[in-house]
């Protein structure tokens, strides 16, 4: 039987990190290519899948990710979309499972991910995955589901800026599902996120990590200042 991906659950984040994750998203990683196969295995579907050097989460699932995946949140059946930060491409694998006849866009920074993703993609058969970079996606596309483990250690800053530049595509009505581990700042960024806009609440908890359920903007006050 494929194993459990929450196996490593309860281990330290820097011994659930592989060799090279300080890489995952550099554009181009330097750390020397060592792909290895996992097998994924969850309530309703199950797949192998590539892994390697210079991508988040080398050799396993790791404990978020596969917390936000069990959780199942709301995911639309019909449109577009979005692994944000698709790494080698476990949500988006699981998204167009789940959703095949949705347009599921895997979108990462990583040069070495995104070929990791696509390859994915095909050794699954899994015709209705778009790999992307960033700036490859339409402006018209706007998304009715976002899931995402986001690379909150690229700074606070950046991390800001990669969250407000993609829940501003989310559609009226779409809803986007981030994972984040509570000592990492998923309380603050949280009430940061409500003071831009987003509705937000958390709908699990587990191991350390919150789940977060956000919300298309509404108006916000601009005399608000960052709560994080």
């Amino acid at each position: 039987m494929p194993p459990d991906p929450d196996h490593r659950a309860h281990e330290p984040a820097d011994e659930r990190a592989g060799e090279g994750d300080a890489q995952y998203f550099e554009h181009r990683p330097t750390v020397p290519s060592d792909p290895v196969v996992v097998d994924v295995s969850l309530p309703d579907t199950a797949f192998a899948m590539e892994t390697d050097r210079g991508v988040f989460s080398r050799g396993h699932v790791d404990a978020g990710t596969a917390f936000l995946l069990r959780a199942d949140p709301p995911l639309v059946s019909h449109g577009h979309v979005l692994d944000l930060g698709c790494g080698a491409g476990v949500i988006a694998l699981t998204m167009a499972r789940r959703s095949p006849d949705a347009t599921v866009w895997a979108v990462d920074v990583n040069e070495r991910a995104r070929d990791l993703c696509r390859r994915n993609a095909e050794r699954n058969a899994i015709a209705n995955v778009r790999v992307a970079a960033p700036d490859d996606v339409p402006d018209d596309v706007s998304f009715g589901t976002i899931w995402s483990n986001p690379p909150i250690r690229i700074g606070k800053q950046a991390l800001h800026d990669l969250l407000l530049r993609w829940l501003a595509r989310l559609s009226c009505e779409g809803t986007a599902a981030l994972v984040v581990q509570k000592h990492l700042g998923a309380d603050s960024l949280q009430r940061w996120l409500i003071d831009r806009g987003h509705p937000t609440e958390r709908i699990g908890s587990k191991a350390g990590f919150r789940l977060l359920a956000v919300r298309a903007a509404t108006e916000t006050d601009p005399d608000r200042t960052e709560a994080t």
